[in-house]
C-alpha cells in the first residue's frame, strides 16, 4: 500500500464521533464523492461512488448512525480498468430528502412542502471538532499525499469553487498556510513542507502516520548530513563559494544599473533568493523557491543573469565614451 493509502486506512478506522462531527463528515463526503439526481415528480436520489470498500462502509455507518437511514449498496466492475471495482451507495426519495434537509440542501415550508434550496451541502462548522472531521472526510474523498521518502506534498482536489473555499477557510482557521492552483480544470489546495503536513495529519487524527513521517524525516536529515559531510572537501567548498560570489556580484550590478524589478519574475525570484542566501548550494536554493526548482533549472537562471550582467558591462564603456564627447 502507498503511504497515502495507509493514512486513509488509519482515518477510516477512527470512531465516528459526535453527531455534529458525523454531519460534517457526511457533508464533505457528499461534496467529494456524492452526486445528486433530480427525477420526475420531485423525486431525488443521492449517490456516492468510492473505490474503497472500507470508505463505503464508513459512509454507510455515518448515514445509519446519524440519520437512521439505510442506503443500498452495490458494486460496479470496470472491465476496462483491469477489473477495478467501484462501491456505489444510494439513498432515494424520502430517505434522500431527509439527508438533504440535514445538510441544508432542501428546506420545508410552513405547509410541509419540501423544495431544493442548493446543490451543495451547507453545514455550519463553528467547532474545532467539526472542522477536523470535515477536513478528514474531504481527504478521504479527494485527497492524496506523496510518500515522505520521495518528497513532501499533501493535497485536496476540489471539483468546484465552493468546496475549494471551504477547505481553504478551514485550513486557515487551523493555522495552516494555504496554497492553491488549478490542474486540468480542478482546484487543488495543497500543503508543502514536512512540518505543515505533520500538523495536518495530527489535525485530522492520523497520529500514527504523522509519527511514521517524522521517523522518515529524521532518517533523511541524518543521511543528508552524512552525505554533505563526506562530499564537502576543501576544493568543492572553495569552488562553490567562488561561484556564489560571482553570482552575487552579477546580481548587484543588475540591481544598480537596471533594478531587479526589471527582470522577468523567474529571474527576479532567484536573484533575490541568492542575495538573501549567498552560502546555499544551487540545489538548496532551488528548494526554497515556490514552486521548487531543480539544480539544472537554477543553474540555467544563473547563467541568464550572468549574460545580462555581461551586457551591462559591455554597454558601460560606450556610455562613458558618449559622455566624454563635446
Amino acid at each position: 500500500m502507498s503511504f497515502a493509502s495507509n493514512v486513509k486506512d488509519e482515518l477510516i478506522r477512527l470512531p465516528l464521533g459526535k453527531n455534529c462531527c458525523m454531519l460534517s463528515e457526511l457533508s464533505a463526503l457528499t461534496q467529494t464523492s456524492g452526486s445528486l439526481s433530480l427525477r420526475g415528480g420531485g423525486r431525488v436520489r443521492v449517490t456516492w461512488r468510492v473505490e474503497s470498500a472500507a470508505l463505503a462502509r464508513r459512509i454507510f455507518l455515518l448515514i445509519r448512525s446519524r440519520l437512521g437511514l439505510t442506503p443500498t449498496l452495490h458494486f460496479v466492475q470496470h472491465n476496462r480498468l483491469g477489473g477495478q471495482r467501484t462501491c456505489v451507495l444510494t439513498l432515494e426519495d424520502q430517505d434522500a430528502e431527509k439527508l438533504l434537509l440535514a445538510l441544508h440542501m432542501m428546506e420545508q415550508d410552513e405547509t410541509g412542502t419540501i423544495s431544493l434550496k442548493r446543490t451543495a451541502p451547507r453545514h455550519s462548522m463553528t467547532r474545532q471538532c467539526c472542522r477536523r472531521a470535515f477536513l478528514r472526510a474531504a481527504f478521504l474523498g479527494s485527497g492524496t499525499m506523496s510518500s515522505p521518502e520521495k518528497g513532501y506534498h499533501f493535497e485536496w482536489i476540489a471539483a468546484d469553487d465552493a468546496l475549494c473555499q471551504t477547505i481553504s477557510r478551514l485550513l486557515e482557521k487551523s493555522g495552516l498556510p494555504v496554497h492553491e492552483h488549478v490542474r486540468k480544470g480542478q482546484h487543488v489546495i495543497y500543503l508543502k513542507g514536512a512540518q505543515q503536513i505533520a500538523d495536518a495529519l495530527t489535525l485530522m487524527g492520523a497520529s500514527g502516520a504523522m509519527l511514521q513521517m517524522e521517523n522518515v524525516r529524521i532518517q533523511k536529515q541524518m543521511r543528508g548530513e552524512a552525505n554533505r559531510a563526506s562530499n564537502c572537501d576543501e576544493h568543492n567548498t572553495e569552488r562553490m563559494v567562488t561561484a556564489s560570489q560571482q553570482q552575487v556580484d552579477a546580481i548587484k550590478l543588475i540591481s544598480i544599473h537596471r533594478g531587479l524589478s526589471s527582470l522577468p519574475p523567474a529571474l527576479e525570484q532567484i536573484a533575490r533568493a541568492r542575495l538573501e542566501h549567498p552560502d546555499l548550494s544551487l540545489s538548496e536554493l532551488g528548494q526554497m523557491l515556490e514552486p521548487p526548482v531543480g539544480k539544472s533549472g537554477v543553474n540555467h537562471r544563473m547563467r541568464r543573469l550572468q549574460m545580462i550582467a555581461d551586457e551591462i558591462m559591455q554597454e558601460e564603456p560606450l556610455n562613458r565614451s558618449k559622455e566624454e564627447l563635446p
